[in-house]
């Protein structure tokens, strides 16, 4: 699947080193939460997870359109009775932090959610201390729904998340806008 500035593709094995990199990264985990995969080995693991066909899952490796892998993104926790999933996004390579490429990816991802998975909502959770992701999904169509008070523990104190989420039917209003 290709957007205006990235394509998102399946993980490959040759992945894991930046994966690893990124996840190692404390300037890049800080708004994610504690790392999940804290080695290598744990990483390439991943990687086989995602390659496996999953009904509740959809990873993809984010590149720029000359093929530099610059982050990650999905869908997960699908819940085809209800049509519903989490998104979620890192962009690890910090020189393209800014630059309109998790926009993109995640404008990509919603297309594919609503028009191919024939999901009704999108949901996510975001540190209210993050307000360049905060605005980047605003400026997706997402709505702030409601504030998880002190539900992560960052940076030796307690912050609040905001649950924020997209209809598809805010989608098909806004489509082609």
């Amino acid at each position: 699947m290709q957007g205006k500035l990235v394509r998102l593709r399946a993980y490959e094995k040759s992945d894991a080193d930046a994966l690893f990199r990124w996840f190692s990264d404390e300037e890049v985990t800080r708004w994610l939460g504690p790392p999940a995969f804290r080695s290598r080995a744990h990483q390439e693991k991943f990687i086989e997870l995602a390659q496996a066909s999953s009904d509740d899952a959809k990873y993809f490796a984010i590149e720029t359109l000359d093929g530099k892998l610059v982050g990650d993104c999905g869908v997960r926790f699908i819940d085809w009775k209800s049509r519903k999933a989490e998104f979620f996004i890192t962009i690890g390579e910090k020189q393209f932090w800014g630059k309109g490429l998790g926009t993109d990816a995640l404008r990509t991802v919603i297309r594919l959610a609503f028009d191919k998975m024939n999901l009704n909502r999108l949901w996510l959770t975001v540190l209210v201390d993050n307000p360049r992701a905060v605005r980047c999904y605003e400026k997706c169509g997402f709505v702030r729904e409601g504030l998880l008070r002190q539900e992560s523990y960052v940076d030796g104190k307690y912050r609040d998340v905001l649950m924020m989420g997209l209809l598809r039917e805010d989608y098909d209003r806004t489509r082609g806008a």
